[in-house]
């Protein structure tokens, strides 16, 4: 099963977007051949294998990072899992 996690466009050169996951440090590179979309910086993407398939509403990216990360609260609290990721 595949989660996707909003990433926040940083950077783009030649159809290539540099984007931060979350809003931790980790940043991926996903390909815009495939968007039907124009994007800017700061937009939000949901990439999928290496390739950009959607562009996200600002709104709608904060309350997915939202509701990840109150699930992470949740399974961190209940003990199942030990080790914290920064969404």
């Amino acid at each position: 099963m595949c989660l996707a996690v909003p990433a926040e466009i940083i950077e783009i050169s030649d159809a290539v977007a540099t984007c931060r996951v979350g809003e931790g440090d980790t940043l991926v590179h996903a390909s815009l051949m495939i968007l039907d979309e124009e994007v800017a910086l700061g937009d939000f993407l949901i990439i999928h294998a290496g390739f950009a398939i959607r562009k996200l509403h600002p709104e709608e990216a904060r309350e997915t990072l939202q509701v990840l990360r109150d699930v992470m609260a949740a399974a961190e609290e209940a003990g199942i899992i030990q080790d914290r990721v920064v969404i």
